[in-house]
């Protein structure tokens, strides 16, 4: 293992794998011109790190599919509910990624959701308590779930699966316990119901999308004017410039879309972003700046790539084990009280079902590696996009209800299979 004396961050040399098969294999790439970017995407292509391009490309064929199938998929209002309906799956599924990073599952997630939602909910209706501290008092409690399963996994070295599976079926008894047997507990808040059935005003949507595409772009250009003047590894000019041109036609081109009206009455029209949008947003974009821009997500992808060689690297892998637990349930309890809200109560069964499943299909099929080491908080997102257009398009075809377990399955197990067949050739390819 090597460290630099001049950098915090120890980077060590595995035995058993490689840097190459971490997020941060590529820092040290370095293209001059942008034909120089796109043979190095490229190269980078064929040794295996193809990173969210499966998950995108079968993206843009399923919205082709279905709106030819049914034209009404591409309508505004569908759009937006397909929005809203992906959201509670983005969000599990984002905090899921910190867990499949390290190599390790947890199956307990989706109904420790439940159990957080029940909490907030029981503040709110039967303590009288405000929307926020409900919400507080929820996630806290997701954060509890989290260390506990943390510490058993990380202390006394019982397997993830075994632990998380004890959780997934006890806390499905704390949930029966605070409802009640065929009981539920009605979400009414105004905040909290606002979450999933109101938008965001129009102006105010505008300035956030425009504020957003500043930021972005300042970002960008800032980060390569460092790199440059410090001589480190940085993208071409025109390639940071187009990025910027891209990811400002897409946030305009999405707030355009859904600030028209979409009501089928002119009577009562619907316009704006839905509030869910924004609150994914933003969660994206501070996990993506954890993992990507601290000494914590460097130690986080350390220890998922060789966990023996962090350890000797000077990494608390046991701690980075706990920590990343913690983040899943607190992530899993803003889910479910994200899934409370689009369904208006929570139920005993709330969390349960096919909820984490979906969840660690979302992360899988936008490209985070079952093997550890590799994974983003973008793929996420990208991968419950993918569910819930699935979920969405059968829906508006009328289809059985097993036609979606089995498109879905079979599109978690060709993730999968592509997942392994490119850690093989990253790993032939030194990528």
């Amino acid at each position: 293992m090597t460290v630099d004396s001049n950098d915090t961050t120890p980077t060590p040399r595995p035995t058993g794998g490689s840097l190459a098969d971490t997020d941060f294999a590529g820092d040290n790439r370095q293209a001059a011109t942008l034909g120089d970017a796109l043979r190095d995407y490229r190269n980078r292509v064929r040794g295996g790190d193809i990173g969210s391009l499966p998950a995108i490309l079968g993206l843009v064929v399923l919205f082709i599919i279905f709106s030819f199938a049914n034209d009404k998929f591409l309508s505004t209002l569908n759009l937006a509910n397909l929005i809203t309906q992906s959201g509670s799956i983005c969000v599990l599924a984002m905090g899921l990624v910190f867990v499949l990073l390290l190599g390790e599952i947890d199956l307990s997630a989706g109904v420790a959701g439940g159990v957080a939602a029940s909490i907030t909910g029981l503040m709110m209706t039967d303590h009288g308590q405000p929307w926020y501290f409900g919400v507080i008092i929820g996630i806290a409690a997701g954060a509890v779930i989290g260390l506990v399963i943390g510490t058993l996994v990380s202390k006394l070295g019982i397997p993830s699966f075994v632990v998380t599976l004890a959780f997934f079926l006890a806390l499905q008894g704390v949930i029966l316990k605070l409802i009640g047997q065929g009981g539920a507990i009605g979400i009414d808040d105004n905040v909290i119901r606002g979450m999933t059935i109101k938008n965001v005003p129009v102006t105010l949507g505008w300035i956030l999308a425009v504020l957003l595409v500043l930021v972005f772009a300042g970002i960008s250009l800032n980060r390569h004017r460092v790199q440059v003047a410090k001589n480190l590894a940085h993208d071409p000019f025109v390639l940071v410039i187009i990025k910027i041109v891209v990811f400002a036609a897409i946030i305009l081109g999405v707030t355009a879309l859904l600030n028209a009206n979409r009501s089928l009455n002119p009577v009562f029209p619907i316009e704006g972003i839905p509030w869910v949008l924004p609150v994914v947003a933003v969660l994206l974009i501070f996990w993506t700046f954890v993992l990507t821009r601290t000494s914590y997500g460097r130690h986080l992808y350390a220890v998922g790539g060789n966990a023996e060689a962090a350890r000797r690297a000077g990494i608390n892998v046991g701690l980075m084990k706990i920590s990343a637990f913690v983040i899943a349930s607190s992530m899993a309890a803003v889910s479910g009280i994200m899934a409370a809200s689009y369904a208006g109560k929570v139920s005993p069964s709330s969390g349960g079902g096919n909820t984490l499943l979906y969840a660690v299909a979302a992360a899988v099929i936008g490209g985070t590696s079952l093997f550890g080491g590799r994974g983003r908080a973008v793929d996420a997102v990208i991968g419950g996009v993918v569910i819930a257009t699935i979920a969405n398009g059968l829906g508006l075809l009328n289809q059985a209800a097993y036609i979606n377990f089995l498109v879905t399955g079979g599109v978690l197990l060709l993730a999968a299979s592509v997942d392994a067949i490119s850690r093989r050739r990253r790993s032939a390819s030194g990528v």
